[in-house]
């Protein structure tokens, strides 16, 4: 504990100058998060201080971890604040998806991926969640808006893990005409966890575009290629990575019954990627 620090009371805790002192932050920014978030102390009665306890400063504490890995106040103040969730337990998730209701899918999502991370939350929730909306569809239930409504939700989660800093970024990019991105925002933020950087080229990535982005960076770089159909599986985009001195490697079901040079690998899983370019 820091010179200094200690509490007003053995049974009452530690005054709000203190624990802005102990933390770093101003007073009123304290006072301004109890207010709104409910973070700290109940309201103080009249005539009396708002005091803070161990448990409120471990509270504090967690938030300003998230807030410094990017995420707003808000959203901090319900993570830090609220319970862990499942690892595995779906059934919120799927009744926020169905009902359209983005918020709720969000607030899910963001609290599993700060809780457990971006890999077991992509394998434990998000994958049995479109297993189980590909299921209704087979049964006859219209599920395409809801599962459009999944994979953007997912996204904007991903999306939101700061970016890791790196001398030599693995490359990700989708082949030209494949629009599904998805995975490889989950591989850029599952990256950005292990401390891996990455730049992110996204959907509908042109051939021309995957060598020009290679030519930007000096030394050997680790590509990773995303195709979701046959059809967008190209072995030009491979064989133009593979020119330009590149590691390269292909995910996606796309890419299964296509023949590629023997120093491209293929990848499996999202576990294998992060474990590949780490």
């Amino acid at each position: 504990m820091p010179a200094g620090f200690a509490p007003a009371s053995a049974a009452a805790g530690y005054t709000v100058r203190a624990v802005a002192d102990r933390l770093g932050i101003p007073t009123a920014t304290l006072r301004s998060w109890n207010r709104r978030y409910g973070i700290g102390p109940a309201q103080e009665r009249p005539g009396s201080h708002r005091l803070y306890t161990d448990t409120d400063i471990a509270v504090l504490e967690h938030m300003l971890a998230l807030i410094g890995g990017g995420a707003s106040p808000a959203g901090a103040a319900a993570a830090a604040r609220g319970p862990v969730p499942v690892l595995g337990d779906r059934g919120g998730l799927l009744d926020a998806a169905f009902a359209l209701d983005t918020g709720a899918v969000y607030a899910h999502l963001d609290a599993h991926v700060r809780a457990h991370g971006v890999v077991q939350t992509w394998e434990g929730v998000c994958r049995p969640a479109f297993a189980d909306i590909v299921a209704r569809q087979g049964g006859g239930e219209g599920c395409i808006d809801v599962e459009h409504l999944l994979s953007w939700s997912i996204a904007a989660v991903m999306q939101q893990v700061k970016p890791a800093q790196s001398s030599a970024p693995a490359l990700l990019a989708c082949t030209s005409g494949e629009t599904h991105s998805l995975p490889l925002d989950v591989l850029r933020a599952a990256l950005a966890q292990a401390g891996v950087g990455a730049r992110m080229l996204g959907a509908d990535v042109p051939t021309v575009a995957l060598s020009d982005a290679l030519a930007r960076h000096s030394g050997r770089t680790a590509v990773l290629l995303w195709s979701q159909r046959e059809s967008t599986a190209l072995t030009s985009a491979v064989l133009a990575c593979v020119r330009a001195g590149a590691r390269v490697l292909v995910g996606g079901p796309g890419w299964e019954v296509v023949m590629l040079p023997d120093e491209v690998e293929r990848i499996g899983s999202l576990t294998a990627a992060v474990d590949a370019l780490r």
